[in-house]
């Protein structure tokens, strides 16, 4: 599931995620007509909309094998919300078939492939951002499980871990200043550790956070769980990749 926004602004979180899969054995299909999870409307309350979406969603990835998402947010969806939204509809069963095989992509590598330990190296301090979509789930435990086992990485912990970042989808477009100071307090808690890049497991965060620092002219790298785990074991391509963007 290539979520909507590796589809708008996260391409490279897409191809990452398929090198890192197909590198494991994985053979990846993309369905080209997928659309949105039906999360924005769901979190807004429009639960009518939001049906209408993931139908289609229900539909696009019918079937048996896993379905594995670059984002904590929209696979806490696939895998909780759309049961929610489904509870007292004719295809609940539907919603609770694929619910059963949706994975964070971090998630599906540690719980699911029994890999625990990443080849490769990376030299860089690391600060994660656990999202707020991660809480409940063991997604951040094996990002971190991962991120530290790769040679050359360092991983700092940032005061009040479990802050939200103030992105919340359609909450910084509504409350626009109350998300941008809970993105500000959220920065300072990261970027005192002096961390070399902050890595999330989420797209929003990340875009959130990144445009933030941008704005008010503070120096920080983010990047993607995946894209480090890519650039571990490709760090010659990556150095091209980034020679031309």
């Amino acid at each position: 599931m290539a979520t909507c926004l590796c589809d708008a602004f996260f391409d490279d979180v897409a191809r990452a995620s398929v090198e890192v899969l197909e590198h494991l054995g994985c053979t990846v299909e993309v369905p080209p007509d997928q659309t949105c999870c039906g999360q924005p409307a769901f979190n807004a309350g429009d639960w009518e909309s939001a049906r209408r979406v993931a139908r289609h969603t229900l539909s696009v990835f019918a079937g048996e094998g896993p379905v594995v998402v670059p984002s904590g947010s929209c696979a806490r969806m696939a895998s909780h919300g759309a049961l929610l939204l489904f509870e007292r509809e004719a295809d609940c069963d539907t919603a609770k078939a694929l619910a059963m095989r949706s994975f964070e992509i971090a998630d599906f590598i540690v719980r699911e492939l029994g890999v625990t330990r990443w080849p490769g190296r990376f030299p860089a301090r690391i600060a994660l951002h656990r999202s707020c979509h991660c809480r409940g789930t063991s997604y951040a435990e094996s990002a971190l499980a991962l991120l530290g086992s790769i040679e050359g990485v360092e991983l700092v912990l940032s005061g009040e871990g479990e802050q939200c970042c103030g992105f919340g989808g359609t909450f910084s477009a509504t409350f626009p200043g109350i998300s941008a100071r809970m993105g500000d307090l959220k920065l300072d808690h990261l970027l005192a550790e002096r961390p070399d890049i902050v890595v999330s497991a989420d797209m929003g965060c990340l875009m959130h956070l990144r445009g933030l620092a941008q704005k008010e002219g503070r120096a920080m790298k983010a990047l993607h769980v995946v894209e480090v785990l890519r650039s571990a074991l490709y760090p010659e391509k990556t150095k091209a990749r980034e020679a031309t963007s």
